[in-house]
C-alpha cells in the first residue's frame, strides 16, 4: 500500500516492484527476520531485510520514506479494530443467550435483595434485564470505539490503547457482576450454572457443586480490570512527540486483555446458554418472606372492609413481625406471623384468608410487563442489527 501510493505520487517505483511485494506479502520468512534481529536488535529493520531477501528487486524501495512507527502502530490499530470486532459479535452472543433467559423466566416471582437483605419481589427474568442493560452499555462503548478508529500517519497517540482497553475492561466489569449473581444464586439454589453429568466440583468433597465457570469469569475480569492501569500510566508517561518506553508494555497489556475479554466472554455465553432454575426453591425462599410484604395489604384490607384504625393495625403488625422474626431467627423456626395476625381479633381475618393474599405474582408489580418491554424496545432493535452475527458455541474444556 505504501508503495502504491508513493508511486501514484510519482516517485519511481516501477509495477515489477510492487507485483513483487504483493507476491510474497503473506508468504513471511519469520525465521530469516529471526535470525537478523539477533545482529541489529530491530524488529522492524529486521523484517525490512527478510522482505527484501525475497523480492531482491524491490529491496530497495520497501519502507522507503516510513518509519517503523509507520509500520507498527498502524499495524497495532488494523489489529485492535478487528480484534474489538471479534469481541462485538461474542458480546452479541451473550445478549441474545441471556435475551432468551429473561423472556422465558420473565413472570417468575422471585425475592430480590437490598444489601443482599431481602427486599420487595422481583422476577427472574427481571433481574437478568439488569445483566442485560450493561452488556448493552458495552456494545455502545465498542461500536463508538470501532466508529472512530482509523489510520494514522506515522505514529498514534498511546491513550488510543488506553481507550481500547477501557471498552474491555468495561466488558469485564458487566461479567464480574453477572458471576457474582450466579455465584451468590447457585448458593441459595436457585439458579446454577451448567455442570455436565461427570463433572467433579471438589476433589475432597465429592457433593458439592462449584460455580467454576463464574469463578472463572471473576478472575480473568480481575485481570483486565486492573491490566487497564498499564495504559493509563503508559499514556501519562510519554515524553514529548514520542518515546519507547511503550512497547513492551503494550506488547502485553493490550493483547492478553483481548485475549482474556475472549476468554470471559466464551464462559459468559456457555453459562448464560445452559443456566437451571429451580422454581420451587425460589418460592420457598419468597414465601418465607412474603408475609412480612404482606403486612401493608392486610393493613389495607382491614381498614377497608372492617373501618379498622391504620395506626393501631400497624403497631400490632409490629409487634408481631418483632415476635415472628424472634421464631426465626432465635429459635429456629417457622415465621408464624400469619397465624399471629389470623388470632389476632383487631385484623377480623381468618388464616385462610390471608393464605389468599400471599400469591407472590401479586407482589411483582409491573416487573414481566416492564421485561417484556426492555425486550422489545432495547434488546430486539439490536439483535435484528447483528441478525448476521452467528452465535458462538465455544467449548469449554476445564
Amino acid at each position: 500500500a505504501l508503495a502504491e501510493s508513493e508511486k501514484e505520487l510519482g516517485l519511481p517505483i516501477t509495477q515489477e516492484q510492487i507485483d513483487e511485494l504483493k507476491a510474497h506479502a503473506e508468504d513471511i520468512n519469520y525465521d530469516v527476520a529471526q535470525e537478523r534481529e539477533k545482529i541489529v536488535r530491530h524488529d522492524v529493520m529486521s523484517h525490512v531485510y527478510a522482505y527484501g531477501v525475497q523480492c531482491p528487486n524491490a529491496k530497495g524501495i520497501i519502507h522507503l520514506g516510513a518509519t517503523s512507527c509507520y509500520v507498527g502502530d498502524n499495524t497495532d490499530i488494523i489489529i485492535m479494530t478487528e480484534g474489538l470486532k471479534l469481541i462485538r459479535n461474542k458480546l452479541i452472543t451473550v445478549i441474545r443467550n441471556l435475551s432468551k433467559f429473561a423472556d422465558e423466566y420473565k413472570a417468575l416471582p422471585t425475592l430480590a435483595f437490598t444489601h443482599f437483605q431481602p427486599a420487595q419481589p422481583t422476577t427472574v427474568g427481571k433481574r437478568a434485564t439488569l445483566w442485560l442493560q450493561e452488556l448493552l452499555m458495552d456494545l455502545e462503548d465498542v461500536e463508538y470505539q470501532l466508529s472512530k478508529a482509523k489510520l494514522l500517519g506515522q505514529t498514534y497517540s498511546r491513550k488510543l490503547d488506553s481507550q481500547f482497553l477501557n471498552v474491555l475492561a468495561g466488558i469485564a466489569q458487566s461479567a464480574a457482576k453477572f458471576s457474582n449473581d450466579i455465584r451468590l444464586l447457585q448458593h441459595l439454589k436457585e439458579v446454577e450454572e451448567p455442570f455436565e453429568k461427570n463433572q467433579i466440583g471438589s476433589s475432597a468433597m465429592a457433593y458439592t457443586r462449584n460455580p467454576m465457570r463464574s469463578e472463572r469469569i471473576g478472575s480473568l475480569s480481575r485481570y483486565v480490570m486492573v491490566d487497564v492501569l498499564n495504559g493509563y500510566f503508559t499514556t501519562a508517561t510519554q515524553w514529548f512527540e514520542r518515546t519507547l518506553d511503550d512497547s513492551a508494555n503494550k506488547r502485553l497489556s493490550v493483547p492478553e486483555a483481548f485475549l482474556a475479554v475472549d476468554g470471559i466472554l466464551s464462559l459468559y455465553a456457555n453459562v448464560a446458554d445452559g443456566l437451571v432454575v429451580y422454581p420451587k426453591v425460589i418460592e420457598q425462599r419468597l414465601r418465607k418472606e412474603l408475609p412480612f410484604m404482606a403486612t401493608e395489604n392486610i393493613m389495607m384490607d382491614a381498614v377497608k372492609k372492617r373501618g379498622a384504625d391504620r395506626q393501631q393495625l400497624h403497631e400490632r403488625i409490629r409487634e408481631h413481625s418483632m415476635a415472628a422474626s424472634r421464631v426465626v431467627k432465635v429459635e429456629g423456626g417457622e415465621n408464624d406471623l400469619l397465624e399471629r395476625i389470623a388470632a389476632d381479633e383487631a385484623f377480623g381475618v381468618t388464616l385462610e384468608e390471608l393464605e389468599k393474599i400471599l400469591k407472590p405474582e401479586n407482589y411483582t408489580g409491573r416487573a414481566k410487563e416492564q421485561t417484556e418491554d426492555f425486550l422489545n424496545e432495547c434488546i430486539k432493535p439490536v439483535l435484528e442489527k447483528y441478525a448476521d452475527v452467528e452465535s458462538d458455541k465455544p467449548e469449554i474444556n476445564v
